[in-house]
């Protein structure tokens, strides 16, 4: 993966656990035996999910209140989630996850 100041964003995203995250608009997660292919249609970023796991947390994103939150559902264990954090990092630093919005209920 290039990091090349033409290739980053001047706004880079700060990973924060304790918030909600989702898949981006335009990025297609294709499940694989290894884990998925991750595309990016708008910028034709191809990226890999290494395992199975880690595909379940990225999908568990989009329900789960934070993505401390969506690991511990997909039931990660305590010793391995820093790993998983980090690879979830990886995916918000090059935008293929971004912040999700709390849901607002009725008022």
């Amino acid at each position: 993966m290039s990091t090349s100041p033409s290739e980053t964003s001047s706004a880079a995203t700060v990973f924060d656990p304790e918030k909600a995250w989702s898949v981006a608009a335009g990025v297609a997660l294709r499940p694989e035996p290894f884990g998925a292919l991750v595309y990016d249609f708008g910028t034709r970023k191809l990226s890999f999910l290494k395992s199975p796991e880690l595909l379940r947390v990225v999908e568990a994103l989009a329900d789960a209140p934070s993505a401390r939150a969506a690991i511990t559902r997909v039931g990660i264990a305590a010793n391995e989630q820093q790993r998983y954090l980090a690879a979830l990092a990886r995916l918000a630093d090059s935008k293929m996850i971004i912040p999700r919005q709390p849901e607002v209920g009725p008022r």
